[in-house]
């Protein structure tokens, strides 16, 4: 139970990759807030999967890309709990266009939820840390350093959270302050159904050496670890989640 006694946050946590890594922390002891914007009841359904599992979470909604709300979540985590130690920023938004479709509208919603939403929970986690620091995890993707045809806005705003990540590792270390990315892959989520279809799920498929996509269980591990003191000599790391593929 590596943490034990510790609080986290997971924004973005009522389905996909974060509701997997919300019941990763449950299961090593953490108390878990599973942050959604409007899904309640998918939110409900993960805080009652890691109680059926013997840990301990509650659900509590805030749309990131709105600073009153997340000013709003975070104090109530100190609220109800009067600390935290680890935050997992995963609330996102994927919009794909192709450069002659791209509308401004597209380029503000991903922005503001994977980039400033980033940033605003961040500065808010800082203001909560306590004095022996924390750990702040920031989920990226493949598609930073490896964007397909139609991706140019998510794959820049994904660009972002990598530099974001190294320049704040930089300047939140000395004060005890861990900030990693993990870049996920080709993984099977609510909102990557129907993407994985046809001719260009098969070049994606070719391009995995464990021959399958992947699921949100197989990219929980990399986030605890970060998440946990085994990680504690770790930090301005972006680590690749993808079993194995390297883009296209």
């Amino acid at each position: 139970m590596r943490l034990t006694g510790k609080v986290a946050l997971v924004t973005g946590a009522s389905s996909g990759i974060g509701a997997g890594i919300a019941r990763a922390l449950g299961a090593e002891g953490a108390s878990v807030i599973v942050n959604y914007a409007t899904s309640k009841n998918g939110a409900d359904a993960v805080v009652a999967l890691i109680e059926a599992e013997g840990g301990a979470a509650a659900a509590l909604q805030a749309d990131m890309s709105k600073e009153s709300d997340v000013v709003r979540l975070f104090n109530d985590v100190i609220a109800r709990h009067g600390r935290l130690d680890i935050l997992i920023n995963n609330a996102g938004v994927a919009k794909f266009e192709t450069a002659e479709s791209l509308t401004e509208d597209a380029f503000h919603k991903q922005f503001n939820v994977n980039v400033l939403g980033y940033f605003l929970a961040i500065r808010e986690a800082v203001r909560h840390f306590g004095e022996d620091g924390g750990s702040i995890v920031n989920i990226s993707s493949i598609l930073s350093t490896h964007p397909s045809p139609g991706t140019s806005i998510y794959a820049a705003t994904k660009g972002a959270v990598d530099t974001m990540t190294y320049a704040l590792a930089r300047e939140l270390g000395p004060r005890g302050i861990r900030v990693n990315a993990v870049m996920p892959g080709y993984t099977n989520t609510r909102a990557t159904e129907g993407n994985f279809a046809g001719e260009l799920g098969e070049r994606l498929l070719a391009e995995t050496p464990f021959g399958r996509f992947g699921e949100p269980e197989d990219i929980a591990p990399t986030v605890l670890f970060l998440a946990s003191e085994d990680a504690h000599w770790v930090s301005g790391e972006s680590i690749r989640a993808t079993g194995g593929a390297r883009g296209v």
